[in-house]
């Protein structure tokens, strides 16, 4: 007995034993298999796990909804319909045409803007044409050849003498030259020079306060997709008031802004410090025009050699007269610092002032070159003369009129509206200077908005600022109620193939834990002060590398394009048909929507994003030849 039951102790234990030395071996192969980067399980995504937590990762899940994803760059988890998705949508269900507008202008082709003016509001005080904006975009996009010209070579813009020019730097060497740079020998902005302009540079001024966001972005993009590079410099204010550091910020800390680095480095765009300035240089009123209200005794010099001529007015000894503002003004200046900013860097500068929710669709330039180039836009369908609205404005630099309307703003207490400043140049007589454009030039339904438009509506008929933003089928009714242009063609979107991998920043570091290399100008910090972001996690959209696309087709999260699975299908939507002949179009503030797929503002990032690849043209029929541009992030809710 004593042998048979040390016998089973001794196979109990033996088997004890096995079983753990299975156990063992079972482990350790499962460890083994997971920590293997060439054995990585399928319905996993291959990602480092750089999401500030530990452990593993489940990084694909199939639900019934679709396949459950986590990117490095976005910390939420988004699922995605393999048959239809972002990654192998086609763009449109018809033909795309680019180059619609045609040949680029001739840098020195000047617009008619009485012309432009009078055929879409008829009289100055009948208007008779003011509310038919279907009409007035049909004159600007057909009849070019009548509101556009090419002055004789004497008295072209590039002709001028550039000491002369109202910019500062308009011929690229600080006003230093005799003459501009011929036509023939001018450089066009490739991806190591900005080039040359045979003609002055025309600074475009926008005014930003925080972060980087979309609409940053978006705005950027426009601008390099349709202005002649070479012949434009876009000069972005940030608020350095509230934030001293908001340019080196910018430059070193700002994820989003990083993409737009290069053009930096390039010279295409310019941070600028905004401050605002305690004194203002003006042009002597020799003919009292402009409200100074000169005293008839002016006062004494002080120690510095300066004299009061008028209400917050100067003089110094060379005869320069200055505006200055009183510490109790300069308190009431941020409460709407935007409304104040354009009228001072267009005084200061020249130029146009964009609001940052404008997006361009055209050359801006044969606008700006006219000699006489002070124009806004009307306030919807306002019939007063005064209503202006100066989301888009130009002036010419320390000119009568630029004077008149700062001083004005001053004058009336530090309000710079345009429709209070639009109503006190109205009421002096001098709005007939300043030119008001109607809203198909740059905001083509605000007429509609409103229920003011008369004839037929817009192509497209959008009647609401979000409608722009929709891309589900049936989202929008009558969109094409008053197109009467050709058949579209189709495409064979069953037979579509995916998308190929989305182009990315050349030669950059593109994961998220970095930022690309930043640039340099006037107003920026030291290299050596740059220091590299941390994770780069925007709040609601998020990048996906190229590993990480690569991924998805891979574990079939990318797979064939059925049109019938797709909530959001491709439509006939194109920039060619998206207010055609409008010189931009104004978004107002939808900032908190998210454009859908298929949606008028997905069709314009895609414009951008292939022409910046180099997949598409732009609609002057360009290809881009500048530094590649990381496209439009993702919304993790439509992917």
């Amino acid at each position: 007995m004593a042998e048979r039951s040390r016998a089973r102790a001794f196979f109990t234990l033996l088997k004890n034993l096995t079983l753990a030395a299975l156990l063992y071996a079972t482990i350790f192969g499962i460890i083994s298999l997971v920590s293997d980067p060439n054995m990585a399980a399928k319905g996993k995504l291959g990602i480092p796990a750089f999401l500030d937590k530990t452990g593993p990762h489940e990084l694909i899940k199939t639900t019934k909804a679709g396949v459950q994803v986590k990117f490095a760059s976005s910390s939420k988890t988004v699922t995605i319909n393999p048959h239809a998705n972002v990654f192998n949508r086609p763009v449109s269900a018809v033909k795309i045409k680019d180059d619609f507008m045609g040949p680029r202008p001739h840098v020195d082709t000047e617009a008619d803007l009485h012309m432009l003016v009078e055929e879409c509001r008829g009289t100055y005080a009948g208007l008779e044409k003011m509310r038919n904006v279907f009409d007035c975009l049909q004159f600007f996009a057909n009849e070019e050849n009548k509101y556009y010209r090419l002055p004789e070579s004497p008295a072209r813009a590039s002709a001028q003498d550039p000491r002369k020019a109202e910019y500062v730097d308009a011929d690229g060497h600080n006003n230093t030259l005799s003459h501009y740079v011929s036509v023939e020998d001018a450089i066009a902005a490739n991806g190591t020079t900005i080039g040359s302009c045979p003609g002055p540079i025309i600074p475009y001024h926008v005014y930003w306060t925080g972060p980087a966001t979309w609409r940053v972005e978006v705005f950027i993009k426009s601008y390099l997709y349709t202005q002649n590079l070479a012949c434009s410099r876009l000069w972005l204010w940030l608020d350095s008031d509230k934030n001293p550091k908001a340019v080196h910020n910018m430059l070193t800390k700002d994820a989003l802004f990083a993409r737009f680095l290069p053009l930096v480095e390039r010279g295409d765009i310019i941070l600028k410090a905004w401050k605002f300035p305690s004194r203002i240089p003006f042009p002597k009123d020799d003919q009292d025009r402009n409200g100074f209200g000169y005293y008839s005794t002016p006062g004494k010099p002080n120690a510095d050699g300066e004299k009061v001529v008028a209400e917050n007015m100067v003089e110094d000894s060379n005869g320069q007269q200055w505006l200055v503002l009183t510490p109790k003004q300069m308190t009431f200046l941020p409460v709407a610092v935007s409304d104040a900013v354009r009228f001072v860097v267009l005084h200061m500068h020249g130029g146009a002032y964009f609001d940052m929710d404008v997006l361009m669709l055209r050359d801006m330039r044969p606008l700006l070159l006219p000699k006489e180039h002070s124009f806004a836009e009307r306030w919807a369908a306002h019939a007063h003369p005064g209503d202006y609205n100066t989301a888009i404005m130009s002036l010419t630099a320390n000119s009568s009129l630029s004077s008149y309307l700062l001083y004005g703003g001053i004058r009336m207490g530090v309000n710079f509206h345009p429709r209070i400043l639009g109503r006190m140049a109205w009421k002096d007589g001098r709005d007939q200077e300043f030119l008001m454009l109607e809203t198909a030039a740059f905001d083509p339904i605000w007429t509609e908005f409103n229920w003011d438009r008369e004839g037929r509506c817009t192509v497209p008929c959008l009647r609401d600022y979000g409608a722009a933003f929709k891309g589900k089928q049936g989202a929008l009714k009558d969109e094409w109620e008053s197109y009467d242009g050709p058949q579209l063609e189709a495409v064979d979107l069953e037979g579509a193939q995916s998308r190929e991998l989305r182009a990315r920043l050349a030669g950059a570091d593109t994961t998220p834990t970095t930022i690309a290399k930043r640039g340099r100008n006037q107003d920026s910090v030291p290299s050596s002060a740059a220091a590299p972001a941390q994770k780069v996690d925007h709040a609601d959209s998020f990048q996906a590398t190229l590993d990480e696309e690569a991924e998805l087709r891979t574990a079939g999260v990318v797979s064939d394009y059925i049109l019938a699975e797709d909530k959001f299908p491709p439509n006939n939507r194109t920039l060619e048909n998206f207010f055609r002949g409008a010189w931009t179009y104004h978004i107002h503030n939808q900032w908190l929507k998210h454009p859908e797929p298929s949606s008028w503002i997905s069709v314009l990032e895609h414009a951008h994003d292939d022409f910046f690849a180099g997949t598409r043209t732009n609609v002057y029929g360009e290809k881009w030849t500048g530094p590649s541009l990381m496209p439009y992030n993702y919304w993790p809710e439509f992917v």
